[in-house]
């Protein structure tokens, strides 16, 4: 009961005061702003260690909750390409630390519509050959990433196969933005979060004129062939459902190993209430589960 009434409530929180900022009208700085001030509800797991660095000239968090870590997961954190940085998802990016047992990195990369596409994808590719330049193996290194910074995971996979570079060990992917076209939005019953007019606008402002369509900047529209194993989460309750269900598919037709899993009357991004939502804590475990075993692997 306990934890229906805290679902309840956090959705109204989401509903009353995220929703609102997420507005084309609202300016983008603003908006910067407002969204730091909001994931301050989203609380890291108490010993999780922050550590500030810059690797490849690129400013990172390296969040850790055991001094001896089993592997890296370059974390590439959402917001529409446009907000959101290494700051806002520390408390995500904690809990995953403790679930994976791994240290998460994670990017400043740069944002739109200051640096449009392919900037971001540039700092994520940079980041991840340094690592590999480090002496980290491929199979020591997870990429994860929510919304615009799983959409982004899947676009840096691509690149580095295109590139013959060697691949991370596994792909895990929060409520995804795959494709900023927005051919197929889902109309949810519900929707807390996200409102179709700001994703499009913060869309224009990654693409700057590149057709929407780019495989590296939709990855719906690219061949996913040879991609490490994926993990998908997404909630019912956003305009973002069909394009993690569209994912899975073309990655499944692509004969990539590939997990789905749909959390039935949650929202964008839920696992941000990791440690205090009981669902979101599963999500999470069930995501260190999966970076896990393919790092073991």
């Amino acid at each position: 009961m306990l934890q229906h009434l805290l679902e309840a409530g956090l959705r109204q929180t989401m509903r009353r005061l995220v929703r609102p900022m997420l507005h084309p009208a609202v300016p983008v700085t603003l908006q910067r702003s407002l969204v730091r001030q909001a994931y301050r509800t989203s609380i890291p797991p108490r010993g999780c260690r922050f550590d500030q660095d810059t690797i490849a000239g690129i400013p990172v968090t390296r969040s850790s909750f055991d001094t001896d870590t089993n592997g890296v997961v370059l974390y590439l954190h959402g917001g529409g390409y446009i907000i959101g940085s290494s700051s806002t998802h520390r408390g995500l990016t904690g809990h995953l630390a403790k679930t994976t047992g791994c240290q998460i990195i994670t990017p400043d990369y740069r944002l739109a519509p200051e640096h449009p596409f392919p900037a971001a994808l540039d700092d994520a590719e940079a980041v991840y050959t340094t690592l590999l330049e480090q002496g980290y193996k491929p199979e020591q290194i997870a990429v994860a990433g929510d919304s615009a910074g799983g959409g982004l995971s899947v676009a840096l996979a691509m690149r580095l196969r295109d590139k013959q570079l060697p691949l991370p060990s596994s792909l895990t992917v929060f409520s995804p933005w795959v494709d900023l076209s927005q051919q197929q939005l889902y109309s949810p019953e519900c929707e807390p979060v996200l409102q179709a007019r700001w994703t499009e606008k913060s869309a224009q402002s990654y693409s700057a004129g590149e057709p929407l369509t780019n495989p590296l900047i939709s990855p719906v529209f690219g061949d996913l062939t040879d991609l490490p194993p994926l993990l998908i989460q997404v909630g019912s309750e956003e305009i973002l459902l069909n394009d993690a269900e569209r994912l899975a598919a073309v990655a499944q037709r692509d004969n990539v190993q590939t997990r789905l899993e749909v959390f039935n009357s949650l929202w964008h991004v839920f696992q941000v209430h990791s440690g205090q939502l009981d669902r979101a804590t599963e999500a999470l475990e069930d995501a260190g589960a999966h970076i896990r075993r393919h790092l073991a692997d």
